[in-house]
C-alpha cells in the first residue's frame, strides 16, 4: 500500500461513545438498568473513563495519532434529561467538544444515538412508543439547532441490527432470562409496565422496536436535513463477515436475510451507510464452523481474521449501494501484539475493496482506549491506549504507534 491507495480526502479516526467514556451518565436508560436488582451488566459504568472532564486531552491524543476525524456520540439523556427540558451546559459541552475538533484538524463524525437514551424515554416504553419517531427527531434538531454547522458526517443510529445479530451468537440462556428480568425489574423502579433499552432487548419486541428504529431513522435525518441539506447522513451497523463454508450458503443467507438486509435496503436512500465490523464467521450446513486449530481468537472466541473487513465492507454496498464509512472495526484483546498486527492487513483489504470499485469514505478505529463495554463491563480490551482505573492515566500501547504511522504513510498524499 502506498499514499495514493487510499483516496484524497479518506477520513482517517477512532470512535469513542458518550456512556461508555464519559462516565456518571445518571439520566440514561443504560445507567438506571446497571442499578436495579436483578441486572444483565457485570459492572455500573460509574465514570467510565472520565471523558467528560478528559475531552480536551483525549482529543490531543487522537491528535497525536496524525488522524483527521473523530467519531463520538452526544448523549441524548445529557442534552433532554427530563422531556421536553434541554440542557444549556449540555448542548455546550458538546459544541465545545466540536469546536476543539476543528481547532485540531479532527473532522467530527457525530453519533446521535449510540444504544443509550433518557430514563424517561425508556419508561415510555422506548422505540416501541408511537411518539418516538417524533421525540427523537425534535432532539436531533435541538442539537443541529447549536451545532449543526460544524459537523463533518451525522450517524443516527449506532448498531440498530445488533439485538437480531445477537441472536446468532451462541449466549447462553441464562442471558435472555436475565435480560427479561432486568427490564422487568427497571419498570417495578420505575413504576411503569413497560420500560424498554435500545440495548437490552426482549425477543418479542424486535420487530416493534426495529419498526420504530427505522421510522426514528426517517424522522431524524429529515430534522436533520432541514437543517443543512448538504450535512450527508447515514447509520452504522454491526457487521459480521459471513462466509459460507462447504453447503453453508443457505445458512449465511438466512443470517443475512434476518439480520442486515432489513438496514442495509434502508440505507439506500442515505448518503452513507456505516460498517462496523469485528469478525469473520464461516458457516456450514448445520451452522457455525469452529476456529482453524492454533488460530489466535478474540474475545468472541472466533478467529482474528484481518481480512473480515474487506468482505464486510463489499457485501454492505453490494446490498446498499452508497458509499461505506468503516464506523468501527477493531480486535477484543488483552494481547496488543495481535492488535498491533492485525491493522496493516485488515487495511489492506479494505485498499482491496476501493481498488475493486467500493467507493470508502473513511476508517475509525474502535477505540481509543479501554472503556465501558456494555453488560460486559471492564473486562474487554479494544483500545489503542490503556486506562489506569483509579486515576484514569491513559497509556499508550504500541497499537497505536502502529495505527500512527500507518496513517502517516497514507496521509503523505493528502
Amino acid at each position: 500500500m502506498t499514499a495514493d491507495t487510499f483516496p484524497e480526502g479518506f477520513l482517517w479516526g477512532v470512535a469513542t461513545a458518550g456512556h461508555q467514556n464519559e462516565g456518571d451518565n445518571v439520566h440514561s436508560d443504560t445507567w438506571f438498568l446497571e442499578n436495579v436488582t436483578p441486572t444483565v451488566f457485570q459492572e455500573r459504568s460509574g465514570k467510565a473513563t472520565n471523558g467528560w472532564e478528559l475531552w480536551e486531552s483525549d482529543l490531543d491524543l487522537v491528535a497525536g495519532l496524525g488522524l483527521n476525524a473523530y467519531r463520538f456520540s452526544v448523549e441524548w439523556a445529557r442534552i433532554e434529561p427530563a422531556e421536553g427540558e434541554f440542557s444549556q451546559d449540555a448542548l455546550a459541552h458538546y459544541e465545545d467538544v466540536i469546536d476543539g475538533c476543528r481547532a485540531r484538524g479532527l473532522a467530527p463524525i457525530v453519533t446521535f444515538n449510540h444504544f443509550t437514551s433518557p430514563h424517561w424515554f425508556a419508561a415510555r416504553g422506548a422505540w416501541l412508543d408511537p411518539e418516538a419517531p417524533e421525540l427523537f427527531a425534535r432532539y436531533c434538531g435541538v442539537v443541529m439547532d447549536r451545532f449543526g454547522d460544524r459537523i463533518a458526517l451525522a450517524v443516527t443510529f449506532n448498531e440498530p441490527d445488533l439485538p437480531e445479530m445477537l441472536t446468532w451468537a451462541h449466549l447462553p440462556e441464562f442471558v435472555a432470562e436475565l435480560e427479561r428480568q432486568t427490564l422487568e425489574a427497571a419498570g417495578r423502579e420505575a413504576g411503569v409496565e413497560t420500560y424498554r433499552a435500545g440495548n437490552v432487548m426482549l425477543r418479542e419486541d424486535f420487530a416493534g422496536m426495529r419498526a420504530g428504529m427505522t421510522s426514528a431513522h426517517r424522522a431524524g435525518k429529515a430534522a436533520i436535513k432541514a437543517r443543512r441539506p448538504d450535512l450527508r447522513v447515514g447509520l452504522s451497523l454491526a457487521m459480521v463477515d459471513d462466509v459460507a463454508g462447504p453447503g453453508g450458503e443457505a445458512m449465511r443467507d438466512r443470517k443475512r436475510s434476518e439480520v442486515y438486509e432489513h438496514w442495509l435496503e434502508l440505507a439506500r436512500d442515505d448518503d452513507f451507510v456505516g460498517v462496523q465490523n469485528y469478525e469473520r464467521i464461516v458457516y456450514g450446513p448445520d451452522g457455525q464452523l469452529p476456529p482453524e486449530p492454533g488460530a489466535n481468537l478474540n474475545g468472541m472466541g472466533t478467529a482474528v481474521e484481518p481480512d473480515s473487513l474487506r468482505g464486510a465492507v463489499e457485501y454492505a454496498y453490494s446490498v446498499a449501494g452508497v458509499p461505506i464509512l468503516v464506523s468501527e472495526h477493531g480486535v477484543g484483546t488483552p494481547d496488543d501484539s495481535i492488535r498491533a498486527a492485525f491493522l496493516e492487513p485488515s487495511l489492506g483489504g479494505l485498499a482491496q475493496a476501493i481498488a475493486d470499485g467500493v467507493p470508502v469514505i473513511g476508517y475509525c478505529h474502535w477505540t481509543l482506549m479501554d472503556n465501558f463495554e456494555w453488560i460486559f463491563g471492564y473486562g474487554p480490551q479494544l483500545g489503542l491506549h490503556s486506562v489506569d482505573r483509579e486515576t484514569f492515566e491513559r497509556t499508550a500501547k504500541p497499537s497505536a504507534d502502529v495505527y500512527r504511522r500507518l496513517v502517516e504513510r497514507f496521509r503523505s498524499a493528502d
